[in-house]
């Protein structure tokens, strides 16, 4: 009798355990189909960028006189130039868009939807030799701009990053005499995250990303931060960043080639693709991690 009372008793512990592991696993796995029934639903609306534009130099200082308080004008031509107001008038020359009634994205290089992104949350792209960097959304590009990154003798390095830390306003380490506004990092030991500060229109950061204000505003309160254990481990990471391709350095400005072919310069969808094809799997494993740490701190 009492073998068979303890044999009950071990079955029963048994059960119980297995029907924990099974419920575990149970929520577990709706967690993370919960996850992919919101990826299933999502669609991304097809657009076209403003077609028929072609461009030609003129001379910065006729054109700004005309035009400088035409705002929308002049923020697509700072983003054509890979610049920003106060550079653009020390440029004898810059590149105008025939057409000015269209969206930033019109006159940048990234598509405007890329359907291999579309179980990302949120991501960001900096190209190295477009200088410029595009947000999407599941797919969907939601904000694009000019950047200038690092010059030659401290170029920006390329791969995937997330974000990290930001900071309102921080002293760069190379000098602690500049300030930069809005600053957001990606690659912590290095010191490298994108920021707001002057655009001369061409690579010029000691590594860093360069962005005009409202540019480094707006990714600033878009990005996600990562969330820490301690000082020294990570619970979680930000927002995906992958910064790619290389700036010919003792070429031209490679958007020059907008006066001449303004379609050869454009970032297809198939090289974002591809671009993000090897990275997805990490990419979508910390968004994971990232949903099932905000919500168990809620």
């Amino acid at each position: 009798m009492r073998k068979y009372i303890m044999l009950s008793l071990f079955l029963a512990i048994v059960s119980i355990s297995c029907k924990n592991n099974e419920s575990k696993n149970d929520e577990s796995s709706n967690s993370q189909s919960s996850f992919n029934e919101d990826e299933e639903e999502i669609t991304i609306i097809a657009r076209e960028k403003l077609k028929g534009i072609q461009y030609k130099m003129m001379n910065s200082k006729a054109w700004l006189t005309i035009n400088e308080k035409n705002e929308s004008a002049l923020q697509i031509v700072m983003d054509v130039n890979r610049t920003d107001k106060k550079n653009l008038a020390k440029m004898d020359s810059i590149i105008i868009p025939s057409k000015l009634e269209g969206k930033r994205e019109d006159f940048l290089p990234f598509p405007l939807q890329v359907e291999a992104l579309k179980r990302v949350d949120k991501i960001l792209f900096f190209s190295y030799p477009t200088q410029t960097f595009a947000a999407y959304k599941n797919g969907t590009l939601v904000y694009t701009g000019p950047t200038n990154m690092g010059r030659e003798k401290d170029p920006t390095p390329t791969g995937l990053f997330f974000t990290n830390w930001k900071a309102e306003e921080t002293t760069s380490t190379f000098n602690d005499e500049w300030e930069l506004k809005w600053n957001f990092n990606i690659e912590n030991k290095l010191g490298v995250g994108f920021h707001q500060y002057e655009l001369p229109g061409y690579p010029a950061s000691h590594s860093c990303l360069r962005l005009q204000e409202k540019d480094a505003r707006y990714l600033y309160d878009w990005a996600n931060q990562w969330v820490l254990v301690d000082d020294e481990n990570i619970k979680s990471k930000g927002t995906p960043v992958v910064v790619f391709g290389e700036y010919p350095f003792r070429g031209k400005k490679p958007w020059l080639q907008l006066l001449t072919n303004p379609a050869s310069f454009e970032i297809s969808e198939d090289e974002i693709s591809q671009l993000v094809q090897p990275k997805i799997e990490t990419i979508i494993k910390e968004q994971n991690k990232s949903k099932l740490v905000a919500q168990n701190n809620k």
